[in-house]
C-alpha cells in the first residue's frame, strides 16, 4: 500500500521520460501513468522539433518567432532559455539514437522542414511520426533502467502536503495514486514529485488528444496551492482529419509547410484573403480562418490539398498521414484532405520557474502541465517537444542538486466514509455536458455571454461531481471528471478575466488587442489542513 521513491513523476510523454533518464543513475524514480508507457500525447506529435540547427538560422531569429505567434506575451527569460538550449536538446536525442530523417545533401545530415509562423528550415523529424520515434527511443532505456519503476494503469488522485497532514512547510511529500486494475489507492512518498500529465483537450469535444488528456496535473497542482497562468489559450489546431471513422487524427503542420494548400469544397484558395502569409500564417490565424468559412459557408470542413507533390515524394515524407488517409479511402497524391480545427494544446499550465519549480516546495511540472511562459498566447509550431526536454534537463538539474530530508510517515487513503457509486452513468452524463459546453461556449471565438453560460454549467456540474466524490469510491473516471470540471473553471475564468482579444483567444466583445501584454494570473484559495479522504 505503501511506496517510497526519490523522485516521483506523473505522467509518461517526453517531458517524464527524460526527466526520468536524466535522474536515475543516482536516484530511484517512479514513472506513474494512466494507460501504457506509449499512451501520450508527445507519441501523437507528427511534425518534428524546433531547434536552431542550421547555419543560416540563429537563436534571435527562433525567439523573434516565438514572440510573434505568442503575440507578444511570451516570457523573454523562458523563451531565450529555451531556444539557448535547443541544440544541445537535439543532440541529447540523437545520442541515444533517435532516427531522425537524414539528408546527406545538408551540411547537417539531416532534413530539416518548415512549419507555419517560422522563419526558417529548424524543424529535425523523424518523418511525419517524430514523436512516437522520441517515445520508442526513451521507452526502451526507461525500461531497461534498473532505478526506474514503471506503474502502468495507475492515476493520481491527489497530491500529499505536509500541510495536510500534520507536518507544515514540508511541500509535497508523493501522491495518492489509484491502482486501476487493482482498485485501490496506494500512498506513493517521494522526496520530490514531478507533474508531467500532458493537456486538457479532453475538456473539448473535439479534439486531437489522446484520451488521456483530461487536466489531471494542472488540476491536482491547482487543489495543491499552484497559481495557474494563460489557462484561455487553448490552441486549436487547424487541421483535424475530418471523417466519421478518423477519431482525432492530425494532419501535420507540416504538410501546409511544404506547399500544401487549404481549400473550399469548390476548390477555391481562402486563405490567402486572411493573412498575408497564406497558409504559412500561424494556427491561430489559421484555425479562426477555417472557422470563419465553415460558418459563413455552412460547411461541415475545408481541404487540405498536397495532391500536387510528387507521389514518391508524399509516400516517403508523410507516410504515416498517407496510410491512415489511405485507409479511410483518401489518396493524399490524388485529392485534398478533408480537415477540420480541433482542440489541440493548451499554452497556459501551472506557474513555474527557470527550473520548472512550483508554488509548492517539492512539486515541479513540466511539458503541457506546465505553464513556463514560452507560449505567450499561441505556441510556435515544433516547440512544445523542445521545452519538454529543456525543461527536463534543468529540472532535474535542480533536484540532484538538493540534499534530500528524511520523510516523515505518510498516512494510508482513508476510505471509511465512502461506499461503492450506486450510479455510474452521473459520471458519463457529466463528461459529455462539459465537454458540450465548453465546445459550444468556449471555442475558437467567445463571447462574454458564452463564457458566463459556460461558466454557470460548469459550476453546476462542479457541485455535482464534488458531492459524488465526497461520497463515493474514486474510479478512474469519477477521478478524470473532477480534474476536467476543475480545468473547464480554470480557463473559463481566464477568458473572462482577459478584456481584449490576443493570440488565441479572440472575443467579439473586445476585439482589439491592449498595448501592453499581460499574463493571466489566478491563486487558488489557501490550504485548509485536514487528514486525506476520499
Amino acid at each position: 500500500m505503501h511506496k517510497q521513491y526519490d523522485v516521483l513523476i506523473l505522467g509518461s510523454g517526453t517531458a517524464g521520460q527524460s526527466l526520468a533518464l536524466r535522474l536515475a543513475d543516482r536516484q530511484r524514480v517512479a514513472i506513474v501513468t494512466k494507460r501504457s508507457l506509449a499512451d501520450s500525447a508527445s507519441a501523437w506529435a507528427q511534425g518534428g522539433i524546433a531547434a536552431v540547427l542550421d547555419n543560416t538560422d540563429s537563436i534571435e531569429a527562433h525567439i523573434q518567432d516565438t514572440f510573434t505567434a505568442g503575440a507578444g506575451l511570451c516570457d523573454a527569460q523562458a523563451t531565450r532559455f529555451v531556444v539557448e538550449h535547443g541544440r544541445e536538446a537535439i543532440e541529447w536525442l540523437i545520442n541515444r539514437g533517435v532516427p531522425f530523417t537524414r539528408e546527406d545533401e545538408s551540411a547537417l545530415g539531416y532534413h530539416l522542414t518548415r512549419e507555419g509562423g517560422h522563419s526558417h528550415r529548424r524543424i529535425i523529424h523523424a518523418a511525419d511520426a517524430t514523436g512516437a520515434a522520441v517515445q520508442a527511443t526513451l521507452s526502451e532505456e526507461v525500461l531497461a533502467h534498473p532505478n526506474i519503476d514503471i506503474f502502468e494503469h495507475h492515476i493520481g488522485v491527489d497530491l500529499i502536503l505536509g500541510d495536510k497532514i500534520g507536518q507544515p512547510g514540508r511541500g509535497c511529500l508523493g501522491a495518492y495514486v489509484l491502482d486501476i486494475r487493482g482498485d485501490q489507492v496506494l500512498t506513493f512518498g517521494a522526496h520530490n514529485t514531478v507533474i508531467a500529465a500532458g493537456g486538457t483537450g479532453k475538456v473539448y469535444l473535439y479534439t486531437t488528444n489522446p484520451d488521456v488528456a483530461t487536466g489531471d496535473g494542472v488540476a491536482m497542482a491547482w487543489r495543491a496551492g499552484c497559481r495557474v497562468r494563460n489557462m484561455e489559450f487553448i490552441q486549436f489546431h487547424p487541421t483535424c482529419l475530418y471523417h466519421p471513422q478518423a477519431k482525432s487524427f492530425l494532419i501535420s503542420e507540416a504538410v501546409r509547410g511544404e506547399g500544401g494548400l487549404l481549400r473550399l469544397p469548390d476548390g477555391t484558395r481562402f486563405m490567402p484573403e486572411h493573412d498575408p502569409r497564406e497558409e504559412l500564417a500561424p494556427r491561430d490565424i489559421v484555425a479562426r480562418a477555417i472557422d470563419f468559412e465553415m460558418k459563413k459557408r455552412g460547411i461541415d470542413c475545408v481541404y487540405l490539398d498536397i495532391s500536387h507533390k510528387p507521389a514518391d515524394w508524399l509516400r516517403g515524407h508523410f507516410p504515416n498521414i498517407h496510410a491512415r488517409c489511405l485507409e479511410l479511402g483518401i489518396d493524399i497524391t490524388r485529392e485534398p484532405i478533408p480537415v477540420v480545427p480541433a482542440a489541440h494544446y493548451s499554452c497556459g499550465g501551472i506557474v513555474t520557474d527557470l527550473s520548472a519549480r512550483t508554488d509548492v516546495p517539492g512539486l515541479y511540472a513540466v511539458g503541457e502541465s506546465a505553464g513556463t511562459g514560452l507560449h505567450g498566447a499561441n505556441r510556435l509550431a515544433s516547440n512544445s517537444l523542445l521545452e519538454c526536454l529543456v525543461f527536463g534537463e534543468s529540472a532535474a538539474r535542480d533536484i540532484l542538486a538538493k540534499p534530500q530530508q528524511t520523510m516523515p510517515e505518510l498516512p494510508a487513503w482513508d476510505e471509511s466514509r465512502v461506499t461503492d457509486a450506486d450510479e455510474e452513468v452521473v459520471i458519463s452524463h457529466n463528461w459529455a455536458e462539459l465537454r458540450r459546453a465548453m465546445w459550444d461556449y468556449v471555442g475558437i471565438v467567445r463571447t462574454t455571454k458564452r463564457l458566463q453560460r459556460a461558466q454557470h454549467r460548469i459550476r453546476l456540474l462542479a457541485s455535482e461531481i464534488n458531492e459524488f466524490y465526497s461520497n463515493f469510491r474514486v474510479s478512474n473516471d469519477l477521478i478524470e471528471l473532477r480534474n476536467l470540471v476543475v480545468t473547464a473553471d480554470l480557463i473559463v475564468r481566464c477568458a473572462l478575466k482577459r478584456k481584449e482579444s490576443r493570440g488565441l483567444h479572440h472575443s467579439r466583445d473586445y476585439p482589439d488587442t491592449l498595448p501592453k501584454a499581460r499574463d493571466t494570473v489566478l491563486r487558488p484559495p489557501p490550504i485548509k489542513a485536514k487528514r486525506p479522504q476520499a
